[in-house]
């Protein structure tokens, strides 16, 4: 009798432990083989004090005894999710959010791997470390092969937007329509990629680092918390299945405000959509109820587009120009002490090179830099802006073949936030 009680004691003891193992869903998912593949992965089950530690993938798995679950066998490790593709975070009560980024190196070892006889799926393995003393749990979620089509979640493996010309900061007077732009992006699966472009406004705050992610990789619960800033234009496109490359226009260049004088950032925005073969069930998982769609997720944050308006009678660079002008920053434009400072000036077709003097208001010299004829631009590093401790002022000159002055600015002056304002 008391050999009975007791083992149904320990039985009551053992159950609900299970039950609190860290779950996954979805548990398994195809991936392209030949290219990235990124996928959205949500973890439940977590107990007070436990943490995610790092995650592997590998071709075979064996139990982690005595600790909990599989881990992978060792010599069949293909590679670790590098640092910087960590986007993983806490999501309510007791769930986590994973944005799976598997490399192409990775995938290609999984498919030399299956070319020499294993098994062409492998595992993405999370471990999971209690601060208490508790075993640690992990999680594999299985790989399948696939060509990257109807069946591969909908992800972004990389996005580029840039002007016509493949400019990245484009310089325009005041009241004039800039270039044209592009975003050509590279994604997995099928689906309509929704979204909107977003204007930064001079004087605004820009985005935070959440800001730039698609909505589609954040936890469900902080969606609603990315900024938003002054829409241009919604935008909604159908990617064929497969895998691929398309090209998303920009919106018409007309509708970008130029009217004030500054530095305009142009966002690119994606929303999450309904995509069944990347979604998360989170009941499955034990991290709350409902389905959170990820369609659309990435792994890596969007970029941003750069134009400027220019002002202060400034002459904007290109064919013709033969006078040399400082464009930007414009003249008292103020800094933060720590920031790096690019220079902008039109180019001079007599110049064979440009000298950059830079110095403190007090005439000491922080910084001397020579450009090739090619250049119009120059960034200060942040360092030497550090060591100036204050407000500062440049000037930039023409020379030619021998090194001989052609032409020079006045000096502008650039005011710093910890400076007072005059």
């Amino acid at each position: 009798m008391i050999r009975t009680l007791t083992c149904a004691a320990l039985a009551l003891l053992v159950v609900p432990a299970a039950r609190a193992q860290v779950r996954v869903n979805p548990t398994g998912v195809n991936v392209n083989m030949m290219d990235p593949t990124t996928v959205f992965l949500t973890f439940g089950g977590l107990r007070p004090g436990m943490r995610a530690a790092e995650a592997f993938w590998c071709g075979e798995l064996v139990s982690a005894a005595p600790d909990v679950g599989n881990r992978c066998r060792p010599g069949t490790i293909f590679g670790q999710l590098p640092a910087r593709y960590d986007l993983s975070r806490a999501s309510g009560q007791a769930g986590f959010t994973d944005i799976m980024s598997i490399p192409t190196s990775v995938a290609r070892r999984a498919w030399q791997d299956a070319r020499r006889g294993s098994t062409p799926s492998f595992f993405y393995v999370r471990r999971f470390v209690s601060a208490t003393g508790g075993r640690d749990e992990f999680v594999a979620v299985t790989c399948r092969p696939s060509a990257a089509g109807a069946r591969t979640p909908l992800s972004l493996t990389d996005v580029r937007v840039q002007f016509e010309g493949g400019d990245d900061v484009h310089f325009v007077q005041s009241g004039e329509v800039p270039a044209p732009f592009a975003a050509k992006i590279t994604y997995n699966g099928t689906g309509r990629l929704l979204g909107r472009w977003e204007v930064v406004l001079p004087g605004e705050d820009g985005p935070r680092a959440d800001d730039l992610l698609t909505e589609a990789t954040l936890p469900v619960e902080e969606r609603g918390n990315q900024r938003r800033f002054s829409q241009v234009q919604r935008f909604s496109l159908f990617v064929a299945p497969g895998g691929g490359r398309v090209t998303l226009p920009g919106p018409d260049p007309a509708r970008l405000p130029t009217s004030v004088e500054g530095s305009y950032l142009v966002l690119l925005r994606f929303e999450a959509v309904d995509d069944r073969e990347g979604d998360s069930n989170l009941a499955s998982a034990g991290a709350g109820s409902g389905l959170v769609h990820s369609g659309a997720v990435a792994g890596f944050t969007m970029p941003i587009l750069r134009y400027v308006v220019l002002g202060d009678g400034a002459i904007a660079s290109g064919a013709g120009v033969s006078r040399l002008a400082q464009l930007a920053p414009r003249n008292g434009a103020r800094f933060a002490p720590d920031s790096a400072i690019r220079l902008v000036w039109s180019g001079d077709r007599m110049a064979q090179m440009y000298r950059l003097d830079v110095e403190t208001t007090e005439g000491a010299p922080i910084l001397r830099a020579f450009a090739p004829r090619t250049a119009v631009h120059y960034m200060i590093p942040g360092s030497v802006v550090r060591e100036a401790k204050g407000s500062l002022r440049w000037r930039v000159a023409a020379l030619d073949g021998a090194g001989a002055l052609l032409t020079r600015t006045p000096w502008r002056r650039l005011t710093s936030l910890a400076a007072p304002t005059p």
